[in-house]
């Protein structure tokens, strides 16, 4: 029996997590379950499976998450310290799905704990990635990672050297707005950008694969996870989103790996690993799809990438810059403060703000330095969308 905790259990990857633990009831069992203000969502799971121990991130959701509970055998608690204890409890594998830098102290507790992480949480990576490493390797804790792209180049990586990789390429789909161009991509509404052609995901996600900052975010993690430097990392845009990623070798060949567009095939993977088991998604037709589509990203309507290699060469504490001022910029673009293009001109301003001050690539990565960095960033990002707003 595998003890499973699920971190972030209300979200997309935590319920398609919790899809295929029901699938089989002999085989896991899940330790702790958390989640945010969906509460009734949280309960209903932690009840069928038999969780000991159910977690809302926010203290005024712990009454409703009590009585939600309540006559169960499920113990509740609250707040971000209980997310941490929630994480170091016994378990054999902690899936970590919380959205941005609120999952890095779960999983940074699981790690030191010894356990394997599955990694849908890139954020983690991005603001924090040489401690992660670091951690696990003291610890001798084991990364598997859940997003596709780098969940396909680990897959493709097995049984070789990473010494004789000349290149990784992941995938983007382009998103809805993969054919507009940049004067109407700034008129471009919450609505439209909620519209993704391939994948069924939360708003947040939804929104940064519209706007490519969720693959600027994959690129830095694809440098912390594999240790590859960064001009080795390539983005294509692949419509189909059935390529999630290709690995380049010394000898010119590329491996490449295939899947149908349902994130249960990473999640599978990283549950039963090292073993390959059956899983419940389509299997692919090749000859029905008949062919597949590769073009270059365009950095001019998509900034985010170009943010994320600067911030790659910068190094140190700008992966925790950029990553907060776009969380808080994808907030303003949510309650409709600010327009689609606005997201990358308050990233870019607060990143070269908080340069200035002080040389971001020299900052230690601890964490309560990132929570600092973090921290000050989202209040430069506040000044920049003020700005953006005065101006309209």
């Amino acid at each position: 029996m595998r003890r499973v905790t699920v971190l972030g259990a209300t979200g997309s990857i935590g319920q398609n997590t919790l899809d295929l633990v029901r699938r089989r009831p002999d085989e896991f069992a899940i330790t702790a379950l958390t989640g945010g203000r969906n509460v009734s969502q949280l309960a209903r799971d932690a009840r069928e499976l038999g969780a000991n121990v159910a977690v809302t991130a926010f203290p005024d959701c712990y009454d409703d998450l009590k009585e939600a509970l309540s006559g169960s055998p499920v113990e509740a608690a609250a707040g971000p310290d209980a997310l941490v204890e929630a994480a170091q409890r016994p378990a054999d594998l902690v899936m970590s799905a919380i959205v941005g830098a609120a999952g890095l102290a779960p999983g940074l507790a699981a790690l030191h704990q010894g356990r394997t992480l599955a990694l849908a949480n890139k954020e983690s990576l991005v603001t924090a990635g040489p401690l992660l490493m670091e951690t696990a390797r003291q610890t001798g804790a084991t990364i598997l990672p859940v997003d596709s792209e780098h969940s396909a180049v680990f897959q493709a990586l097995v049984g070789e050297d990473i010494n004789t990789v000349s290149r990784v390429i992941i995938t983007a789909s382009g998103g809805p707005f993969r054919d507009w161009p940049v004067n109407r991509l700034a008129r471009a509404t919450l609505e439209q950008a909620l519209n993704h052609p391939n994948w069924a995901m939360g708003q947040r996600i939804t929104i940064d694969s519209a706007s490519m900052f969720n693959k600027a975010l994959e690129v830095i993690e694809t440098k912390e996870f594999f240790g590859i430097r960064p001009e080795q990392i390539e983005v294509l845009v692949h419509p189909e989103s059935l390529v999630h990623a290709l690995v380049g070798f010394n000898d010119g060949a590329l491996m490449a790996h295939l899947g149908v567009p349902d994130m249960r095939h990473a999640i599978g993977y990283a549950l039963n690993w090292p073993d390959r088991r059956a899983l419940p998604v389509a299997r692919l037709d090749l000859a029905r799809i008949g062919s597949l589509r590769f073009e270059a990203p365009d950095e001019t309507r998509f900034p985010a990438l170009r943010l994320a290699r600067e911030v790659m060469q910068t190094g140190g504490l700008a992966g925790a810059v950029f990553n907060a001022a776009k969380e808080r910029a994808l907030d303003a673009f949510m309650a409709r403060q600010i327009g689609f293009m606005d997201m990358a001109r308050v990233v870019e301003q607060v990143l070269g703000a908080l340069q200035a001050e002080s040389d971001l690539g020299r900052g230690e990565i601890t964490l309560d330095n990132v929570a600092r960095t973090d921290h000050l960033a989202r209040m430069r990002a506040e000044e920049s969308i003020a700005a953006i707003r005065y101006k309209e």
